[in-house]
């Protein structure tokens, strides 16, 4: 016959107790998914988006090693090894359109970064509410226009009787081929970028804003700090986790500048300027049918890409202590 003293009693230094605050604990992750399975299930469809278009095209990647041809196996016929791999590497048109992503990246990079913080501090300070929604639709409007329409606004805006050309008679200058001249295909690409994302892009900068506390503002006021001060010591901070985060994930994406629009916007004759890794693969890939010389290409560029943000993100750790993981 048990009694109470058989049944197992907390020992004085609490030894029991982790087992009852196991129990005690909130639900496991199946009663989690079991009592909100609704809300779980609004992720399937997303998952299954980058499960079938971004995780199992990786298993083509295998054919950067093996010979493929067409209408033969999707992994390739046979193992080639390096073989692409050095005549990529051997190869002075891949350096070249090496170079032109580099240069345009960096210049994208350069101007479509900081931009966006700059139109949200400005926006932050106006105090007009009906002309800071102007100003937020009028620069949020170009986000939503297709690549498509965008470049087609940009080639009738510089074709050689477009606006601009008018704007340069007028003034008493020659028209310039503007599309034509290896030289202006840069600047046409970062314009057009910053004209299409700068506007969108400080809907996340505005979001972070609005969590700075206010008290820091007055702390900062009852110390004699004028407006510059302000923004510098107080709101900068305030949204440098955001900043650094936005900053990582632009570095990741820094080799794969925009494949649509320049190849919207790109000709022969632009080619030693415009011809990016993106483009030269669409070329090397589909027109040529080198599809595993363009794998090896296309692996070669991912692997900086990871390279790249993975050292964004330990430098960005190491020095102001944000990071994505």
């Amino acid at each position: 016959m048990s009694t109470t003293l058989d049944r197992p009693r907390a020992s004085a230094d609490g030894t029991a107790a982790p087992a009852r605050a196991r129990r005690a604990r909130g639900p496991t992750w199946r009663r989690a998914i079991r009592r909100d399975w609704q809300l779980y299930s609004l992720a399937v469809v997303p998952l299954l988006f980058f499960v079938v278009f971004r995780y199992v095209p990786m298993l083509g990647n295998v054919i950067a090693f093996r010979r493929f041809r067409p209408g033969g196996s999707i992994f390739g016929e046979y193992w080639v090894g390096l073989r692409y791999v050095k005549m990529f590497l051997a190869d002075p048109t891949f350096w070249h359109v090496f170079t032109n992503t580099l240069v345009i990246g960096t210049l994208t990079l350069v101007f479509t970064f900081p931009l966006p913080i700059a139109l949200a501090l400005l926006l932050n300070e106006v105090r007009t509410r009906a002309v800071k929604r102007f100003v937020q639709s009028v620069s949020y409007l170009p986000h939503f226009l297709s690549i498509v329409i965008v470049a087609a606004m940009v080639m009738q805006l510089l074709s050689v009787d477009g606006s601009v050309n008018q704007l340069v008679r007028a003034a008493g200058g020659e028209a310039i081929p503007f599309l034509q001249r290896p030289e202006w295909f840069r600047s046409i690409y970062v314009s057009s970028e910053v004209w299409q994302t700068v506007g969108w892009g400080t809907i996340l900068y505005l979001a972070a804003l609005t969590t700075i506390d206010e008290n820091l503002y007055e702390a900062a006021r009852i110390d004699g700090a004028n407006r510059w001060r302000q923004t510098w010591h107080v709101t900068l901070p305030g949204i440098r986790p955001t900043m650094v985060t936005l900053l990582i994930l632009n570095i990741g994406t820094f080799m794969t500048v925009g494949f649509e629009k320049i190849l919207l916007l790109y000709n022969p004759l632009t080619y030693p300027t415009a011809d990016v890794i993106s483009t030269y693969l669409f070329r090397m890939g589909f027109e040529s049918s080198s599809f595993s010389y363009a794998a090896a290409i296309g692996l070669f560029e991912a692997l900086i890409g990871v390279t790249l943000i993975l050292t964004a993100n330990a430098i960005s750790r190491r020095t102001v202590g944000t990071s994505l993981w």
